[in-house]
């Protein structure tokens, strides 16, 4: 017997939702149990709500799809709805979470509900998050980043940049020679938009991992990455993300 999936819809766009709903409602597995318009209706509608299976647009107001998968503890299968051009979705057509390129059109929208089957037989599937932002061809090929202070705006090169790191609500860039810059983007979409040689170690931080001088194991699978800055700053990897450094760095 298939599973029936309770399925939440998430996306900002109040036609995308109804077109999306319209077309789920011939798929008697599929039982919408609610929708967001945004990341943080979001996170509240799948904590309240545990859905199975949330239908996701990737960029939102208040927060996007990847930043709201990063803060939940045990996120559910996830189709992703996206705007990004072909090129992009093919790149997930062999992955077992699905990407639907907008408008979604019925066929297609069948062949994604009916690899939900596939997954029934393996339970224990985790969404392999960190391996699609890497995959999904979002990121520009960016030299610089910008940090405004007064009426200026300074270029910093990435070259230059040694980590970021978040401290309470607010996001730092350091760079080698030891200063730190408050920007506006948050970690989630410096992650998207920075190169694959910046590497989130923890929840809060990115280091370049060019600029790494010496890497020391820690206690209970977490790392010290030890930065080629000016001084020669020790920053700490949190255990979560200690199976993806050791694949990382081949340790």
């Amino acid at each position: 017997m298939d599973k029936i999936w309770n399925t939440l819809i998430i996306d900002d766009e109040t036609l995308a939702r109804q077109r999306l709903k319209r077309l789920l409602a011939v798929h008697e597995n599929i039982n919408i149990i609610g929708e967001a318009a945004n990341g943080k209706e979001a996170l509240a509608q799948i904590e309240s709500l545990q859905p199975d299976l949330v239908f996701l647009d990737i960029e939102m107001p208040v927060m996007n799809g990847f930043e709201l998968l990063s803060r939940l503890a045990k996120p559910p299968k996830v189709i992703f709805t996206t705007a990004y051009d072909q090129y992009a979705v093919k790149a997930f057509e062999e992955e077992s979470i699905d990407y639907l390129l907008k408008p979604i059109e019925a066929e297609r929208l069948e062949k994604a509900v009916n690899k939900l089957k596939k997954l029934q037989v393996n339970a224990s599937y985790t969404i392999p998050l960190e391996l699609l932002m890497r995959q999904l061809n979002i990121k520009k090929d960016i030299k610089t980043l910008t940090v405004k202070i007064g009426d200026r705006i300074l270029l910093i090169k990435l070259e230059d940049l040694a980590f970021i790191e978040a401290e309470d609500k607010y996001v730092f860039l350091h760079t080698v020679d030891g200063n730190k810059n408050l920007t506006d983007f948050t970690i989630a979409a410096l992650e998207e938009k920075l190169p694959d040689h910046f590497v989130k170690i923890n929840r809060g931080t990115l280091i370049n991992a060019d600029l790494i001088e010496e890497i020391r194991k820690g206690f209970n699978g977490s790392f010290y990455f030890i930065m080629n800055d000016s001084n020669h700053t020790k920053l700490s990897s949190s255990r979560s993300h200690g199976s993806i450094l050791r694949a990382r760095f081949d340790i």
